[in-house]
């Protein structure tokens, strides 16, 4: 094969295949080009830059529906784009609408609550769907490349977001210590991946995942043979997850948290908790998988194992069923199972990848209900809550990719718990972001004492509020209850004692959250409203947006099914 037929497949893959499936985020780069040209030209300060980011937040969210409806997810099928470097399968679809939809409507948000002014507008949303286009490449790496370059796209954004707020010192402290703190993870992180491409000699996941396989980590570790070489895949390991844990804010690596939120606006926060968030539970899970999991090895690579045993998988027609039993085809010399060597080669990357998880999310989760007890300010107390609840979906995460091996249905319900999470999670975080800041604008304080008896004069918020609350903690008929119990029930499926504590803590921490989300509501409903504070007034379009997004955690409480379906639909075509 000469260079001349490479470049013509390379651009017939990008041409036929790549672009149009990476439509939507094509979509945000324009707009992000016409941002920035349109106070080049005359009379371009006469368009609203909050109009041309909602018209292209909307014609990507368009662009990434798919064409038959959401109900055709159960025939996607994975498919590599740019040589690698990305992967666009159901996992990608639902994030990326996940995250368009939350840029829509966060596009809207910041319009309501005026912190995107006329000067500055074009900044501040150039930067907002610069983070969602860098979200959205975290959700499809599938590269080690791609995986950096996801992350520092999204990241450089949110550090400028952070202190957008002209005029305000803690502003631009907030801004100062997450860039810091961003900085020296991006290096560490950095590091970890050159430890791990080094020893196996490629950055592409899957391909990372058969070189792991063919260095037969099992008979290592039984023989005590190429210690080293261990030692420096399990440092790059943990170095790679530094930086996963800076995205996650996952403790230890969740100092810049509570100061970031305190010192930015409320609309960043709800932009840092639900968006960012949701990127990074999703490469968690890329990289989890990833390196864990064959999910594809195509028919002309044959990965020798310790007994000289080799594994294809051989390439289903379409339309016609496969099975776990039928998809692997073993050679060698001695007899074996298929199922037990697909478990064995990899399982203990799964291992290493399920206990460092699952550590680190009980420890993220109880710290920080612990830690959101004491807090004064509304906005540092959500703070820690988005903590909180990102350990709790890293539960989802451990518990998928450690049934992935042996029990792919079981693996597939802890998915669609995190997925079904995430979706629920959006309208929550986001609703009780943009009520604060709403009553920001009509009180000038976030200190949670300033709530006092809001029922009495602003009624209708602060119920919304209250539900919010309630459904965060995971309390029945709310939306929060279902993403929990979910969540709960993959973690007693995988089993085992790790599992089996996490299941413990899990549950004892949803009883802890119930003391400070109630202390919240009991001071607007119960306690008396403060002399000094004067009538609260929200205005229509506010108080429309707050319902508007807070009555589907209403509704999900009671009618879960559709969403649940997509979620269940994604998880189950990750697989197949």
């Amino acid at each position: 094969m000469n260079l001349t037929t490479i470049v013509e497949e390379l651009l017939s893959d990008t041409l036929k295949t790549s672009l149009p499936l990476f439509k939507p985020e094509l979509v945000l780069c324009v707009t992000i080009v016409l941002m920035l040209l349109v106070r080049v030209f005359r009379g371009g300060h006469l368009i609203p830059p909050f109009l041309l980011a909602l018209v292209g937040s909307l014609a990507s969210l368009w662009s990434a529906l798919p064409q038959n409806g959401l109900a055709s997810w159960s025939g996607l099928e994975a498919q590599e784009l740019f040589t690698g470097m990305l992967v666009y399968d159901s996992l990608t679809a639902y994030i990326r609408i996940f995250l368009l939809v939350f840029a829509v409507l966060f596009v809207i948000l910041s319009q309501l609550t005026g912190i995107a002014d006329r000067e500055d507008g074009q900044d501040y949303y150039t930067l907002v769907l610069g983070a969602t286009l860098g979200m959205c490449v975290m959700a499809s790496a599938n590269h080690m490349l791609t995986v950096f370059l996801g992350i520092e796209m999204a990241s450089v954004p949110s550090y400028v977001l952070a202190g957008i707020v002209k005029g305000r010192s803690r502003s631009s402290e907030a801004a100062l210590k997450y860039a810091i703190y961003g900085a020296g993870t991006a290096g560490v992180m950095l590091y970890g991946i050159s430890l791990l491409c080094g020893v196996l000699g490629t950055a592409h996941l899957p391909s990372m995942a058969a070189e792991l396989v063919a260095i037969d980590i099992p008979n290592m570790i039984s023989t005590g043979e190429n210690g080293r070489t261990l030692m420096v895949l399990a440092l790059g390991g943990l170095m790679l997850g530094v930086g996963l844990a800076f995205k996650l804010s996952a403790v230890p690596f969740h100092f810049w948290c509570p100061d970031v939120f305190e010192g930015a606006s409320a609309e960043v926060d709800g932009f840092l908790s639900v968006a960012s968030k949701a990127a990074a539970l999703a490469l968690l899970l890329r990289v989890g998988f990833g390196l864990g999991y064959q999910a594809e090895i195509q028919t002309d690579q044959l990965v020798n194992t310790s007994n000289t045993a080799a594994v294809t998988l051989t390439v289903t027609p379409a339309g016609e069923e496969s099975s776990a039993d039928s998809q692997f085809h073993l050679l060698q010399e001695t007899p074996s199972n298929a199922e037990d060597l697909q478990a064995g080669p990899l399982s203990p990357v799964r291992r290493f990848f399920v206990v460092l998880v699952a550590i680190v999310a009980m420890i993220t989760c109880t710290f920080g209900n612990l830690a959101a007890f004491g807090q004064t300010n509304i906005k540092r107390m959500l703070a820690y809550s988005t903590i909180a609840h990102a350990g709790f979906m890293m539960m989802a995460a451990a518990a998928a990719v450690g049934l992935v091996g042996q029990h792919t249905e079981h693996a597939q319900t802890a998915v669609s718990a995190l997925l079904l999470y995430l979706a629920i999670y959006l309208f929550m975080n986001l609703s009780a972001f943009a009520i604060i800041a709403f009553l920001r604008n009509a009180m000038q304080s976030e200190e949670i004492k300033d709530y006092a008896g809001l029922i009495r004069s602003c009624p209708v918020i602060a119920v919304m509020l209250t539900a919010v609350l309630v459904s965060l903690i995971g309390l029945p008929p709310l939306a929060g209850f279902w993403p929990k119990l979910r969540v709960l029930q993959s973690l007693y499926e995988a089993g085992g004692p790790l599992m089996t504590l996490v299941l413990v803590v899990a549950a004892l921490n949803t009883a802890i959250a119930l003391i400070y989300y109630l202390r919240v509501a009991k001071t607007m409903c119960i306690d008396e409203e403060s002399d000094s504070r004067g009538p609260v007034s929200l205005g229509f379009l506010p108080s429309a947006y707050a319902i508007a997004i807070s009555v589907p955690v209403l509704i999900l409480g009671i009618l879960p099914d559709e969403i649940a379906q997509w979620a269940d639909q994604a998880a189950r075509q990750l697989f197949h």
